[in-house]
């Protein structure tokens, strides 16, 4: 079981070239096809101009983003060319509101997505409007990368976040290949219900299914003794040195700004291992 098509969106080489790395590295490892999308993004308001100007502004910003695509798609075939992995690069351009079609119509054929953290220097909306569609659009698993990680090994520690949903399932599946190689696997259950049908064993019949993968799993109950249900998670991934965590992704607006919910968006805030998450 392996992630044999792998993809990814690259824009710049300035912002971009670190999670290539990590998405050439998992290609590697999985003897896998890496496809990757060049994308040059057209920025233009065409209500900031007046009538006479709005056309050689339109042409100019084409022109730009048009340019901007070719420069990326050049700097991924220099990083891709050395490594030996077998890749195709597409080309393309696009209006922030028009990224989600791209990416759902692109990335969605494909086994796992490798993303950057969208918040942070050098980040903005244009990576929200990336990983947003790549989450709730093709339904495909996203590695989500921190700027910190610039390679890619098989973790050793994994934690699972485990609130019983079926995005978090999507996930555990989702993470197979990368949880039956690990070590060890964390189950993590922040403040189970009383009302619970499993309230008896919290996450063992999880860990009955990974065993029989020959996952190795234990499970840590948590009490919420954070504000967040985020901060008590990543304080254990932090406790335990965990290399990566599995967990569901949650969306609730259709704002652009706020459509990653509230766990969601601080994880992918905060944390400083990479995250794959599915929904």
């Amino acid at each position: 079981m392996s992630y044999k098509t792998i993809a990814t969106v690259f824009r710049s080489e300035h912002i971009d070239s670190d999670h290539l790395q990590v998405a050439i590295d998992i290609t590697d490892k999985m003897d896998g096809h890496l496809d990757v999308l060049a994308l040059g993004t057209d920025r233009i308001q065409p209500g900031a101009y007046y009538a006479g100007a709005a056309a050689i502004a339109i042409k100019n910003a084409m022109d730009d983003a048009v340019e901007e695509a070719r420069k990326a798609e050049e700097a991924a075939e220099r990083i891709l060319e050395p490594s030996g992995v077998r890749f195709e690069i597409t080309r393309a351009v696009a209006q922030i509101g028009g990224i989600p079609q791209i990416v759902g119509r692109r990335l969605g054929l494909s086994d796992l997505v490798v993303l950057p953290k969208p918040y942070g220097e050098d980040r903005n909306s244009e990576d929200v409007a990336i990983l947003a569609p790549a989450l709730f659009v093709t339904r495909v698993p996203v590695l989500v990368v921190p700027p910190n990680v610039k390679t890619f090994k098989s973790p050793s520690e994994i934690v699972i976040a485990w609130n019983q949903s079926d995005e978090a399932m999507q996930a555990i599946r989702s993470a197979m290949p990368l949880l039956m190689a690990a070590d060890k696997v964390d189950i993590v259950i922040i403040d189970p219900p009383d009302h619970d049908p499993d309230r008896s064993d919290p996450g063992g019949l999880l860990a009955a299914l990974l065993s029989r993968h020959g996952v190795r799993a234990e499970i840590s109950i948590l009490a919420r003794t954070m504000p967040r249900v985020s901060d008590v998670l990543l304080r254990h991934v932090r406790d335990k040195s965990a290399d990566l965590v599995v967990m569901g992704a949650y969306g609730h607006s259709r704002f652009l700004e706020e459509i990653l919910g509230g766990a969601t968006r601080n994880m992918l805030a905060e944390a400083q291992v990479p995250v794959i998450m599915a929904h």
